[in-house]
């Protein structure tokens, strides 16, 4: 298989950008080799420069449930870009898309669209200090919610991938204002709280971890967070950038029962064009400007083509028979079948799913939390990766992300992955 194009481009990339990409974890530097450049996309499979062709396990990282080049969500994106790309001024898309999403996250009364999942994470946090009148946060330990500053402290997904702790150019006292404590440890909460009483603002929680690789929360566990925070005058966020619209029509608090105070979406809501979002109960979001003091803008944000995107998305799914029951079992026929193909030649791991969400693990413990994860094997996922790719599917290129099953992806897909994972695991065996 040939790549030679792609490492062209890679070295004139280098020229222009860190690293030779926009987002670290594009650069492959966990798994070796250099990353291959897509020219397109089609349903559950994309093609590199050198006409390579892949069944696609990164769907641009979530947003593509539908896969690649919907006609629908095509159609409207060009439809939308011959009335203009964006007029900075409302737009009543905007209420089109707004009124789908309080319909699945009845949670979210008020909201305001932005650009990315770090905006509405950022925002939400800073209006939740603002109605709190407090001024610190509690995450978890390989929780990732965009790379705003005082977010950057044990995050998940490429600081995972690069072995950081942190992030350079986060000042100390910027840092000391974020508390982590180990996912699905509701008495680690608890002592936070103890500790810090009357000062955590907010717990900010992945409802599914995404970001150190899939990771469910143990049950009753979003239930204690929740209880806990509203105990201590504080508000419980779910981040559901990742798993909103993914793993249900209501995302994960649909899922689990369970409504935070606040929601941040992303992703699948703008049908994988930038998009963020954030919203929640009336009388916290009525304080965000112009309504209230909290101050927050975006140039772009409810962009006409991004919410074109989204509601094409939004209702492609809605009128698919059975769409998510779909998802689940196409998903956990690839679970199975990448557990019977380790297990057949005695290569231990781990299989995480949720949905449409999974992350194999190369691991023979389970995986509930960020050191549980961080116990795998990256060496053995490298050239497992490489394998995969040889046999043209394309994974995450990562240990500590999730990889994810579109409507687009067929039996037959599911089935050659498998026989191509069988493939990898056998040549890891034999090596």
């Amino acid at each position: 298989m040939s790549t030679r194009r792609s490492q062209q481009l890679f070295a004139r990339a280098q020229e222009f950008f860190p690293g030779g990409v926009n987002s670290p974890v594009r650069a492959w530097h966990s798994v070796g080799g250099e990353p291959v450049f897509i020219a397109r996309g089609a349903g559950a499979k994309i093609v590199d420069v050198d006409g390579n062709e892949y069944l696609d396990y990164v769907g641009s990282w979530g947003p593509l449930i539908l896969g690649h080049s919907h006609p629908r969500v095509v159609a409207a994106i060009q439809a939308a870009a011959m009335r203009g790309a964006s007029y900075g001024a409302p737009c009543e898309p905007e209420i089109e898309l707004a009124q789908r999403i309080t319909g699945a996250f009845p949670s979210m009364e008020r909201m305001r669209f932005v650009s990315s999942g770090t905006e509405a994470t950022m925002s939400a946090l800073r209006l939740a200090r603002a109605f709190t009148r407090r001024s610190k946060v509690l995450k978890f330990a390989g929780g990732y919610h965009g790379h705003a500053d005082f977010l950057l402290a044990r995050a998940g997904s490429g600081i995972a991938t690069l072995a950081l702790s942190d992030s350079a150019g986060v000042p100390s006292d910027i840092a000391a204002t974020t508390l982590v404590v180990p996912y699905n440890n509701l008495q680690a909460v608890e002592q936070a709280f103890h500790v810090r009483p009357e000062e955590i603002a907010a717990i900010v929680v992945e409802p599914v971890a995404g970001n150190m690789g899939v990771v469910p929360p143990a049950p009753g566990f979003l239930q204690g967070l929740v209880a806990t925070a509203h105990h201590h005058g504080a508000l419980a966020i779910f981040d559901e950038v990742i798993t909103g619209f993914r793993v249900g029509w209501g995302g994960a608090q649909g899922l689990f029962g369970i409504a935070p105070d606040l929601t941040c979406l992303g992703k699948i809501v703008g049908g994988g064009l930038p998009v963020g979002a954030y919203g929640g109960r009336r009388e916290i979001m009525d304080l965000v400007a112009p309504s209230g003091p909290v101050y927050q803008a975006g140039t772009l944000s409810g962009n006409p083509l991004a919410m074109a995107a989204g509601i094409a998305t939004l209702d492609a799914i809605a009128d698919t028979p059975n769409a998510y029951a779909e998802l689940e079992r196409r998903s956990a026929l690839l679970e199975q079948g990448l557990r019977d193909a380790a297990r057949q030649v005695a290569i231990p791991v781990s299989v995480n799913r949720v949905g449409s969400m999974l992350t194999l693990f190369f691991n023979r413990g389970t995986v509930a939390d960020y050191d549980s994860a961080t116990q795998s094997d990256t060496d053995l996922f490298a050239r497992y990766f490489r394998a995969m790719l040889t046999n043209r599917v394309y994974l995450p290129p990562s240990q500590f992300e999730a990889a994810f099953v579109s409507l687009a992806h067929s039996d037959q897909d599911i089935a050659d992955t498998i026989d191509g994972a069988q493939t990898a695991f056998q040549g890891l065996r034999a090596s």
